[in-house]
């Protein structure tokens, strides 16, 4: 591919050398550059080179989607396609048509021209390509070489699953490219690219394996790495999504088995490595442990299959290697120092209640084949009977969310120490007009606490490091930092999903018993018991619509806010079913999806995506209480201390509670105990003083008539930009996209072997 090396600038050639491959350079994140190829010939040098791959191209929850790095929940243009968050990402606004040429250009997952070689993922490729021939032309030892190149086969392989994932089928090279235009390399097929990652990805495993299996990395230095067990599940996630409807509209059965017998060979691979499913069997209280697995304890996490390591030095320090993991200080709340992170009101309502079914009052959410929830849910107090994970995924009005710190300052009029921090975000508003108004364009709502306008109605609680749950936090909170300087893990791919593959591959190749007791496995961590079938119906073993089903709806639960939704609702066509494929401009009937009865939506029994729309939640003052109105700014009181006190405090409620002589504190549900009496007293107070209100989520037009979710069928293969295409110009352009070079419509088939 001429042009991916033509605009490099400068080769890279290979990097300083370090004294050893340690977790303290993977936390560190070092960048070295500028060395000679002598590195290769000892140790400690091409060890350098291999960190200076991880620098570049390991998963970072610090960014949302783009073409280095993954979806990680953030609520990046991803996420925003899917229920957990509201605001149209891109891809799924119906006003805006994104095509090969300005102004609505379509995103660029990799092929960007810069002259810096690492702002591309062809960069990255290359950067891996003079690893592996400076490596194998080297002088160090045969098991040296091995061990390094291992780590490194793995590497190219994951460049590419975010490539292919995008585009079917790209170049592949696997030497670095002259610096010349007859270095051009064409797009390969989408099987070719799918058999070069396996090839090394086997080649990863078995190059690893001496290191990693047998706890090997666990308990040294070297832990977070990539392993043997890291490999094969990277493998099987590829194999999974070649064999899901995106590229395989016809069903073939030959892949799903091929997925299955590698994700399956897969499992006791990892448990040499030391993973496994992290508190299996033992929830804890409310789930406790489910949510200490995101607080790395330790060193070591056994849920973790690919895992991101972070420090906690302080930003700014001489020389300044500080990465710490910002997803704390994404999701706390503003008067403890974070910005808050919305979820979409169909998230918080579609989760399953207390008996594991989905409730059927569940609004815009449909499950035709999952069987509805017998437990009444109670939309004006959503955290009722609810699943263990939805207290641990979200927090809201009167929870208690505990971290060590002080985050009282002269401004924020807080009134708890971290310690005993409460979450009462309810809103009231400045007027009647932005009190009624459901569009939210008529003023702003302002929260308890000191929140103001800067209240979210829920917050993602997920992958918190809860001071209730981890007596010892991998963050550093201070009120000038806030949390910035966590150093908790990211996991881009954990156990428990490795499990849910093995699920869908099993429900896929008819082996539905199998799928279930997967199931039964995840559920039991939460607490589900075997009592009542784990919450599941007792149809998933006969029912393989009914089962893939419930397997998705699993995934979307277990794997809620960790980046992963987006995947599984492109892979399995969930905004039309794939039915529109006919509307692409040029594409082939091998498009037609034939397999799952035409149609996913219809065999899943859910609604397709396309066609509907989110909206934001909040629980308002009722207008009871002054008429649901209070003030907007707060002049603390000199003379009184406690924020609960001031008489200046605008909040309505706080007034009117303390009028009455009541103390809201009495309604605080705390997780460490029994919930069910706590949620009661909760809902009482909800019942009694606060008013469900949905505000705009995805928008109106001037008239108020709403907009809604459109993911066009032509986005599920993406193609090139013009400024791609013209320095690219004998790149072929997917199918469905215009090509801005030969003119008329793209040829290259995604689909094609």
């Amino acid at each position: 591919m001429n042009t991916t090396i033509k605009s490099f600038g400068a080769l890279l050639i290979a990097s300083l050398a370090i004294s050893s491959c340690s977790d303290d350079f993977l936390k560190e994140k070092i960048s070295y550059d500028q060395t000679t190829e002598d590195c290769y010939n000892y140790y400690s040098g091409a060890a350098g080179r291999v960190s200076d791959v991880y620098k570049w191209s390991q998963p970072d929850v610090n960014s949302g989607a783009s073409w280095k790095f993954p979806s990680t929940g953030r609520g990046d243009d991803l996420d925003k396609c899917t229920e957990e968050f509201t605001g149209f990402g891109g891809f799924v606004n119906e006003l805006v048509e994104y095509t090969s040429n300005t102004p609505n250009t379509v995103p660029d997952y990799g092929f960007q021209q810069t002259k810096n070689i690492q702002t591309m993922a062809w960069g990255r490729i290359r950067n891996i390509n003079d690893v592996i021939k400076g490596i194998s032309n080297g002088s160090l030892k045969e098991e040296e070489k091995r061990e390094l190149l291992g780590q490194v086969y793995f590497w190219r392989a994951w460049c590419y699953y975010l490539l292919v994932k995008w585009y079917g089928g790209v170049p592949i090279i696997t030497e670095p490219q002259e610096v010349s235009a007859s270095s051009f390399t064409q797009r390969s097929s989408t099987k070719e690219c799918i058999d070069f990652m396996c090839k090394d990805l086997d080649m990863a495993a078995e190059y690893l394996a001496p290191y990693t299996t047998n706890g090997g990395w666990q308990s040294s230095d070297d832990y977070g790495r990539v392993t043997s067990g890291a490999a094969l599940a990277l493998k099987g996630r590829i194999l999974l999504m070649y064999a899901s409807p995106l590229f395989n509209r016809s069903n073939d059965k030959a892949r799903w088995q091929e997925a299955y017998d590698c994700i399956k060979a897969s499992i006791p691979v990892l448990n040499s490595c030391g993973n496994d499913l992290a508190y299996d069997g033992n929830p804890g209280t409310n789930a406790s442990n489910w949510a200490l697995m995101f607080s790395q304890v330790g060193k070591v996490n056994q849920e973790a299959v690919l895992v991101t390591l972070y420090n906690d030095i302080l930003k700014g320090s001489t020389p300044d290697y500080h990465f710490n993991n910002s997803w704390e200080d994404l999701i706390r709340p503003s008067n403890a120092l974070g910005s808050g992170l919305n979820p979409s009101a169909m998230m918080i309502d579609m989760f399953p209640m207390a008996d594991g079914k989905i409730p059927a009052e569940c609004g815009n959410y449909d499950a035709s084949k999952l069987e509805h929830s017998a437990m009444a849910y109670d939309a004006d107090a959503p955290f009722m009977n609810r699943d263990p994970r939805f207290y641990r995924t979200f927090a809201f009005p009167g929870v208690r969310w505990a971290f060590n710190g002080d985050p009282n300052t002269s401004t924020l009029n807080n009134p708890y120490q971290g310690k005993d921090y409460v979450l009462w975000n309810y809103v009231w508003f400045e007027n009647a007009d932005a009190r009624d108004d459901i569009f939210g364009e008529k003023g702003s709502a302002y929260g308890s606490d000191n929140l103001s306008s800067g209240v979210k109605g829920f917050y993602v609680r997920k992958r918190t490091d809860d001071a209730d749950v981890n007596a010892s936090q991998r963050y550093i909170y201070s009120q000038e930092t806030g949390f910035e300087q966590s150093s908790n893990c990211w996991m881009e791919i954990r156990y428990a999903e490795v499990l849910l593959n093995l699920a869908e591959a099993a429900c896929q190749t008819g082996k539905l018993d199998e799928a279930v007791e997967i199931l039964k496995r995840i559920r039991g961590r939460v607490g589900y018991t075997s009592e009542n079938n784990y919450g599941l119906q007792t149809n998933l073993a006969s029912d393989e619509g009914a089962c893939m089903a419930a397997i998705l709806y699993e995934r979307q639960i277990e794997l809620a806010y960790e980046g992963k939704r987006f995947d599984d609702v492109h892979r399995w066509l969930l905004f039309d079913g794939g039915a529109d494929f006919g509307k692409v401009t040029g594409a082939p009937a091998s498009w037609a999806l034939t397999g799952w009865g035409g149609n996913t939506c219809t065999y899943l029994g859910f609604k397709p995506l396309n066609g509907q729309r989110r909206e934001n939640l909040l629980f308002r003052v009722s207008s009871d209480i002054s008429n649901g109105l209070g003030g907007v700014n707060w002049q603390k009181s000199e003379t009184v201390s406690n924020p609960l006190e001031d008489p200046n405090n605008p909040d309505p409620l706080l007034k009117y509670l303390k009028g009455k002589g009541i103390d809201r504190a009495a309604y605080v549900v705390d997780l460490r105990k029994e919930l069910a009496p706590q949620l009661e007293k909760l809902a009482t107070f909800y019942k009694s003083y606060l008013v469900r209100k949905l505000r705009k989520g995805d928008g109106w037009d001037s008239n108020y008539q709403d907009y809604h979710m459109l993911y066009r069928p032509h986005y599920y293969f993406l193609g090139f930009g013009s400024s791609i295409q013209t320095q690219n110009p004998d790149l072929y352009q997917t199918m469905g996209w215009e090509d801005n070079i030969n003119g008329g419509m793209g040829t290259f088939d995604p689909l094609a072997e």
